[in-house]
């Protein structure tokens, strides 16, 4: 399997309302598998939204908890 190459925009010039895991893990410094930990045992800081079966996390809540302006 490959590797995801991310090419990750600053949260505050983010353009897009949800990200997918690999990228909200960037963004929060996390593993992407920490990510989804939190979404199963719904025991994480941020809560994400579910869209067709895959996570999506909200920029809005990862601005929030980085304390970073959108």
């Amino acid at each position: 399997m490959a590797a995801i190459t991310i090419q990750p925009v600053p949260l505050a010039q983010e353009a897009r309302t949800v990200l997918p895991t690999p990228e909200a893990a960037f963004h929060l410094n996390r593993a992407a598998q920490t990510l989804r930990l939190w979404a199963c045992l719904e025991n994480g800081p941020i809560r994400p939204i579910r869209i067709n079966g895959r996570l999506a996390w909200k920029v809005e809540d990862l601005c929030r908890l980085l304390g970073v302006s959108a």
